[in-house]
């Protein structure tokens, strides 16, 4: 295990839902002390409400200064410009990022320094900071993502792997693309929190939130930010074809809701904490994962998969590449007749014994091994600074 270091992690904002990043360094903090940025400059904020929302809690972050979150972890929020194609913010940006992390880390006490990148777009800050051991771990096709200036974040990407040592891909197409460019890529897979999860199986059904318990059976369910890459216009076919069936969505909303609006059997509840999430689990019949088929969700690997599977959940998705290989646990279907179709395949498979087993396929993908397998590789990842930009000879995908 990494133990005895200050480890830098550049990520997205602390203050939201969990993530892969939070339950990492969670455990890397038992051990070691984490500074966490929260980087937010990687597009330019659009004239919207929402964005303008964001801007004005950046700004009372960035006043607030360094805050004390947990017993070895730190957050910055850097007052940071979202200008992401201009290079004299840019230099402003990291500037400010390394000025902030240098007082912090004068402030610890003094020991190896480790750079774990969530982000693709700060290739700068490896050079003003000196690492043991630099790390890109990378979750998704950031150039991919709506709002974001795709060639720009392709470019400072490559900038980010020629700095890095060790380059971790969560997804088979990740590691496929970046092994390319990178010899020190290695494959691993998120984990789960799994006995958060696995405890909805054996939650008394007085657990279950009242604004569950009152809709009509089945409860067809998705937990998760509500965003573009959604398929809200497939939910609402199936809802519509399937009248008798309540779905029910939980998380913020970052997307128009529109295609949603007039179906009485379709329920946006919001955020909801995430020491509840398994209550709502337990509210579930089904587990849903209707993301959109593109660049973006290629690439994608839903941490809610094995969530679903922990709580004991049949799950029905699209034909997403790191859903297919957890199948018959998983149900997949592309239109809105095969979704339902996969959707009462499901429902038949929803016995104690079919739930066991679906809690044995995640039952040892829990996020300590998986912390376990990254302090292993990043440990034995010294290398020449630099061979990222060297053609492939050899990776690890396991």
């Amino acid at each position: 295990m990494i133990a005895g270091r200050n480890i830098v992690c550049v990520a997205s904002n602390w203050f939201e839902h969990p993530t892969s990043k939070h339950h990492v360094m969670r455990i890397l903090a038992e051990r070691s002390h984490v500074l966490w940025v929260n980087y937010h400059a990687s597009r330019r904020p659009a004239l919207t409400g929402s964005d303008s929302r964001l801007i004005v809690q950046r700004l009372r972050a960035a006043c607030r200064g360094r805050r004390r979150v947990a017993p070895a972890i730190d957050v910055l929020s850097p007052l940071l410009l979202p200008l992401p194609a201009c290079r004299l913010a840019r230099r402003f940006n990291a500037g400010m990022m390394t000025r902030q992390l240098r007082a912090a880390l004068r402030a610890l006490p003094r020991r190896p320094m480790q750079l774990w990148l969530f982000t693709p777009d700060v290739p700068e800050l490896i050079g003003r900071l000196r690492a043991e051991r630099v790390i890109y771990y990378c979750v998704d096709d950031f150039a991919a993502f709506r709002g974001f200036d795709g060639a720009l974040v392709s470019r400072l990407e490559r900038q980010t792997l020629a700095g890095a040592d060790v380059v971790i891909a969560t997804s088979r197409p990740l590691y496929e693309r970046l092994a390319r460019l990178h010899a020190n890529t290695h494959f691993v897979p998120h984990g789960v929190d799994f006995e958060h999860f696995a405890a909805a199986a054996t939650a008394p059904p007085e657990h279950v939130p009242e604004e569950l318990r009152r809709l009509p059976r089945p409860v067809l369910g998705y937990l998760g930010l509500i965003a573009d890459y959604v398929d809200l216009e497939l939910l609402a076919a199936v809802a519509r074809q399937r009248p008798d069936w309540s779905i029910v969505l939980v998380g913020a909303v970052r997307c128009s809701t529109a295609a949603l609006a007039t179906l009485p059997n379709v329920h946006l509840l919001g955020g909801r904490p995430y020491e509840k999430l398994p209550r709502y689990c337990r509210g579930f019949d089904v587990g849903l994962i209707p993301f959109r088929m593109n660049r973006l969700t290629y690439s994608a690997n839903p941490i809610k998969l094995r969530e679903y599977l922990a709580a004991g959940l049949p799950v029905v998705s699209t034909s997403l590449p790191e859903v297919l290989p957890y199948r018959p646990a998983v149900h997949s279907g592309a239109t809105a007749d095969e979704f339902i179709a996969a959707c009462l395949s499901a429902l038949a498979r929803r016995t104690p014994r079919d739930a066991a087993a679906r809690q044995a396929l995640v039952r040892d993908e829990s996020w300590r091994v998986r912390v376990a397998q990254l302090a292993r590789i990043v440990q034995d990842g010294a290398r020449v600074r630099g061979r990222s930009r060297m053609p492939r000879q050899t990776a690890n995908a396991g």
